[in-house]
């Protein structure tokens, strides 16, 4: 989504995630952005409210794991935390996601399975511990951002917009006239 909006001549400049516990924000977004020479400023999660507090973000657009039937969205850890400082802040939320990760067998993100990861992801940082011998952690791998936070799904098929339960069946129904 971002390159197409590049390509088309919109002056882009995106603020990528860190995204605890493996960095991916840092070592793959980042990197991916900078190949294709789009200015990209690297922060971390906790700074992501300053931010959209600041009016300096246009848009947040994140991808998905597993979308439910009415729109609810399973992705990375932190995607729900942005979700509402978005809302809050009057800042448009995007999903970008192929329609293979359309589950319409699932009525909602709460029947969405939440892995849980090794407490160790958490406890240490590329095998360096940053917590004391013993601490308990929690590892989370994604979270599930309620539709009502979500401004539009963009798919390969088409966007979709609230009431998911229709757009959704409809991009899923054009996929199938696709293939």
């Amino acid at each position: 989504m971002i390159r197409a909006a590049v390509e088309a001549g919109k002056q882009v400049d995106v603020f990528a995630d860190e995204t605890r516990p493996f960095l991916q924000g840092s070592r793959l977004t980042v990197w991916e952005l900078q190949q294709d020479r789009i200015p990209t400023t690297l922060i971390t999660d906790n700074m992501a409210g300053h931010y959209l507090k600041s009016g300096r973000i246009g848009c947040v657009v994140v991808g998905a794991d597993r979308i439910a039937a009415n729109g609810d969205v399973a992705n990375k850890i932190g995607t729900y935390s942005v979700a509402v400082l978005a809302k809050e802040n009057r800042v448009p939320f995007f999903v970008a996601a192929p329609v293979s990760t359309l589950d319409l067998t699932l009525a909602c993100g709460d029947l969405i399975p939440i892995e849980q990861r090794a407490p160790a992801e958490v406890t240490h940082v590329f095998g360096q511990p940053v917590a004391p011998p013993g601490a308990a952690a929690a590892n989370p791998a994604f979270d599930v951002t309620p539709a009502r936070y979500i401004t539009a799904i963009i798919t390969e098929n088409g966007v979709a917009r609230a009431p998911y339960e229709e757009s959704l069946r409809q991009l899923m129904n054009q996929a199938a006239v696709i293939r």
